[in-house]
């Protein structure tokens, strides 16, 4: 299970593209300003360093890229849990 791109919304969800074509929304609100993901609870930090590291929806802690200093989420998870949708980049006029 691989991601291959990520759009963060504004309400804490997360369109997350996989390599095999499905497309979920995953609401990651749940962990906003939760341990780790206390970074999250700054909807800048949130959707300015949103991305796809080590294979999965992640944030970047220092804008780096850095594999190892980031905050992700188990790919599994975000397939399992996430609600399944359309692309909504079709939509767009």
């Amino acid at each position: 299970m691989e991601v291959i791109q990520v759009l963060p919304l504004e309400d804490y969800k997360v369109i997350v593209y996989f390599v095999d074509g499905i497309i979920k929304k995953y609401d990651v609100s749940h962990l906003v300003g939760d341990g780790v993901f206390e970074k999250l609870k700054d909807i800048n930090f949130y959707k300015n360093n949103c991305t796809v590291l080590n294979g999965t929806l992640a944030w970047t802690i220092d804008g780096m890229y850095d594999k190892s200093n980031c905050l992700d989420i188990d790919p599994y998870v975000i397939y399992e849990k996430g609600e399944n949708i359309s692309d909504p980049l079709l939509n767009i006029a």
